[in-house]
């Protein structure tokens, strides 16, 4: 699929190197494609790594894609530089009038705070809020996901006694719902995070499914009724170094941190860590693409109250 972008983009170059189809605004006005719209809500510190990975998990289906990049006004970044997000970035405000076929909502490294210490939370809340007008499907992500629960559902976050770190199994928990299409019983994916939403919270809402969980993980995966909303606990989009990275920075600083499970062959850190969920994560994106935007959102966008009967 040709994701649209800046040309300047540096994701850009390192995603045609690995052959994924990169298309500039410039080329894409001499196509008669009305390509998908995605907003993305980037929340995480080192948000060209998230850039990077976010638009390779967007890549797997034949649709156009083109991306928007969004960052919370009511925050400072210092993990990435001014000029890349004044060049790449739109705030809040430069968006809200506009509709989007999609939106993702990533991560974020403030589990430990509750909710309303964020200083962004009441801007994120104004983003959720708007979305179900505004988006025909959002896909939130790790944090994005308990923050998404909490803001629609009341349903609370707990903390956990260590950090959920590694690679888990699951199982697929109903296949008739299509955002597992192509799943195999039993899949990996990563986690990193110090909460967790509890499956009794979860499935006390009846508009709430649960699609796929982990004995060790717990829940994964879940989405809401007429799927304008799908939460996932873990990091799908993750690339292979990425809990490599965030394991060799906390045992620099000292801090308290296990080996991520299932992670390094023979659990040796000084060994290339095994790549066992890039195959699901591509799924997830490419059904979420294809069975809750696309097929969701009619040529002309209009507002999703008329789409969805919301």
């Amino acid at each position: 699929m040709p994701i649209r972008t800046q040309r300047d983009l540096p994701s850009k170059e390192i995603l045609e190197r690995e052959n994924i189809f990169v298309m500039d605004e410039k080329r894409a006005m001499h196509q008669d494609i009305r390509p998908i719209q995605i907003a993305i809500v980037n929340l995480m510190p080192l948000k060209e790594d998230t850039e990077l990975q976010i638009l390779r998990s967007l890549s797997n289906t034949p649709l156009q894609v083109e991306v928007s990049f969004v960052k919370m006004g009511t925050h400072e970044s210092t993990h990435t530089s001014l000029s890349h997000l004044n060049k790449f970035y739109q705030t809040f405000p430069e968006i809200r009038e506009r509709n989007y076929d999609g939106l993702i909502i990533t991560g974020a490294p403030v589990e430990q705070m509750e909710y309303e210490e964020v200083d962004y939370w009441e801007e994120i809340c104004a983003v959720m809020e708007w979305s179900k007008q505004h988006v025909t499907s959002t896909l939130h992500l790790c944090w994005g996901a308990q923050a998404a629960l909490y803001y629609h559902y009341g349903i609370p976050k707990y903390p956990l006694d260590k950090k959920m770190f590694g690679v888990y199994e699951h199982r697929v928990m109903n296949r008739k719902i299509p955002l597992v299409r192509g799943f195999d019983d039993r899949f990996f994916a990563p986690h990193s995070r110090h909460t967790e939403v509890r499956r009794e919270d979860i499935e006390a809402r009846k508009e709430l499914t649960i699609l796929a969980e982990s004995g060790e993980a717990g829940v994964f995966l879940a989405i809401n009724q007429d799927g304008s909303r799908v939460f996932v606990m873990g990091h799908p989009e993750y690339d292979r170094v990425t809990l490599h990275k965030e394991y060799m920075r906390d045992k620099e600083k000292g801090l308290p941190i296990e080996l991520p499970v299932n992670y390094y062959p023979d659990n040796d850190d000084s060994q290339k860590p095994l790549l066992q969920w890039r195959s699901h994560g591509n799924i997830l994106y490419a059904n979420w693409l294809n069975y809750y935007v696309y097929q969701q959102t009619p040529y002309e966008f209009i507002d999703t109250s008329l789409v969805l009967g919301k």
